[in-house]
């Protein structure tokens, strides 16, 4: 049991304390000189019960129990006091102080009142441990079932109404997380962050579709107020996740039965939407790529072997990539070693069959196609046009007086 004394007096303080550790030592003790103090104490701290003396300099312990009892519900009081003035004893009663000690405190009068709370909070303990676990198991039981029906598995029987009995109507919102390597993490704050936003924007939960899938059942609460919802996630995801992912929305629902074909829309669907957000480090990611292209282009380059080489999902790396150059990987590609072999062309006197191999193409046959479809020229041509242009260039500088 947490224990926090307040008093003004340090004597008191030190003489409550040391009262309680010589007999109860299982118990930790938490001592305030003020109640400005033990406000904040109160916040920081899993306090269970609150000694505390009426008059203090600031505030009395009485207004700290007022304003403190609607916030820590569960805390325990007891007021102690060097007056016997029927009014303070009447307030605290009325605050729902559990005793009313009158100073100075006798040693085996503290004893008892500590032992008897210390029974009473720790078979409350148990109860409120219980409630939470039922009420767990419950969410776990609602969330399993919705997630099975979602995804167009059969119930067995199991009537989902009382699981929904809240919703008249509601929106699907899913989450999908786009990565090849472990997203436990990144599944447990999503799971979080979407459960504390729909909290706050009407009613509704979260529930696991599969290992990089999360589905929201969200009945909000005023206009607009999906829309802000799923601003708020993106924002806190893009934060928080280092993961690409997509947020995707339903239209208004009210027909239960419609959710298994909706969730099967919006998976199908989301092979075709842009991500939502490019994971932090996307532009170096990106960068880092480019280098290994120009370094590597005379080699066999596949997009799912650049997208390795920084770390990431090849389908996410080609959009990221397009984002950033402005042409997908197979045009740069191509690109690059296009114009590479056009300096080649006009600068050496290589054969076409080693300026093929040299930029990345063993077929020299294939070479020349990509070349005359994107020149007009085969490779043999261009050389002939690039030489000519200088000598013609030249002769006509000879020619100059």
């Amino acid at each position: 049991m947490n224990i926090l004394v307040v008093d003004d007096e340090s004597i008191i303080r030190s003489g409550i304390e040391r009262t309680i550790h010589r007999h109860f030592p299982e118990h930790r003790v938490v001592l305030a000189a003020d109640p400005e103090e033990a406000v904040q104490l109160l916040k920081q701290e899993p306090i269970d019960l609150v000694l505390t003396d009426v008059l203090m300099p600031g505030m009395t312990g009485l207004e700290l129990m007022e304003i403190s009892r609607k916030i820590h519900t569960h805390v325990k009081w007891v007021v102690i006091s060097a007056y016997s003035e029927f009014a303070y004893a009447k307030e605290a009663v009325r605050l729902g102080a559990k005793d009313y000690l009158l100073k100075p405190i006798g040693k085996e009068t503290l004893i008892d009142m500590i032992r008897e709370l210390g029974k009473e909070i720790e078979q409350e303990n148990e109860r409120n441990k219980e409630a939470q676990l039922l009420k767990r198991n419950l969410r776990f039981l609602r969330e399993a079932v919705f997630a099975r029906w979602a995804s167009g598995l059969d119930l067995g029987g199991i009537d989902l109404a009382p699981f929904t009995e809240n919703h008249p109507f509601f929106h699907l919102v899913m989450v999908r997380l786009e990565s090849d390597s472990d997203t436990k993490l990144e599944h447990f704050i999503v799971e979080n962050v979407f459960s504390e936003l729909i909290e706050s924007a009407g009613k509704g939960f979260v529930t696991s579709i599969d290992a990089r899938s999360l589905l929201g059942l969200v009945t909000p609460s005023g206009e607009g107020g999906l829309n802000r919802l799923i601003d708020q996630l993106r924002s806190h995801l893009k934060r928080y996740l280092k993961t690409p992912f997509q947020i995707l929305c339903s239209d208004r629902i009210s027909d239960l039965a419609k959710v298994p074909a909706e969730v099967r829309r919006m998976r199908e669907s989301s092979a075709f939407q842009v991500y939502d957000h490019y994971a932090s480090g996307g532009e170096q990611a990106v960068e880092v790529a480019l280098q290994y292209i120009r370094a590597h282009y005379s080699e066999e380059l596949t997009l799912e072997k650049v997208a390795s080489i920084v770390y990431l999902n090849p389908v996410y790396f080609s959009q990221l990539f397009k984002q950033k150059t402005g042409k997908g990987f197979k045009e740069y590609v191509t690109h690059l070693r296009l114009e590479r072999a056009m300096e080649l062309l006009r600068d050496s006197e290589l054969k076409v069959g080693d300026i093929s191999e040299r930029v990345g193409y063993p077929d020299v046959r294939h070479f020349s196609q990509i070349f005359r479809k994107k020149t007009g020229f085969t490779p043999s041509e261009y050389r002939q046009h690039a030489g000519a242009g200088r000598s013609g260039a030249s002769a006509e500088q000879t020619a100059k007086p």
